[in-house]
């Protein structure tokens, strides 16, 4: 088992956004089918482009409100979607795709200061979360975000 675990947009919070129709910053959802490949922030799986229908809405992953609170666009599936279950490996289908998921792993303290910045480039995700935990005991948490987008994929927690 690997020292860390995957955290999806949960499936509670998705559904109470596709119900309301508004994220937590009052902006309403834009419906619109999948032109790439996304992926979903609740069950981290690739849209198939032209066939999924994907809400899109702006989303914090923080729950300090300071300098590093980066709310961005994401985008989930618009049907109701089982959260991502396979916790302690990095979704595959991300990692295997480089050119569709380049990846910045982004490690931030209790505080929520950001202190590490790391591209994955055509390394692998799980190796590179696994050394960063162990090498540095003062990164609570990482967050990994799309390297040209700069949209948030995924909170990943020590394990």
């Amino acid at each position: 088992m690997n020292n860390f675990r995957i955290v999806p947009l949960s499936k509670n919070y998705a559904q109470r956004v596709r119900e309301i129709r508004q994220d937590d910053f009052g902006h309403q959802l834009t419906e619109q089918i999948a032109t790439s490949l996304g992926p979903c922030r609740v069950s981290l799986k690739p849209f198939e482009k032209g066939v999924d229908k994907r809400l899109l809405f702006t989303h914090s992953p923080f729950e300090i409100d300071n300098a590093y609170n980066q709310p961005g666009p994401v985008f989930i599936n618009a049907a109701d979607v089982g959260e991502y279950a396979d916790i302690y490996r990095f979704p595959p289908e991300i990692n295997a795709d480089k050119k569709s998921f380049p990846l910045t792993l982004i490690g931030y303290n209790e505080g929520q200061m950001m202190v590490l910045t790391k591209l994955v480039g055509q390394g692998d995700a799980d190796e590179m979360i696994t050394e960063i935990f162990e090498q540095n005991s003062g990164i609570a948490y990482l967050h990994a975000r799309n390297a040209q987008a700069c949209c948030f994929i995924c909170k990943i927690e020590r394990a």
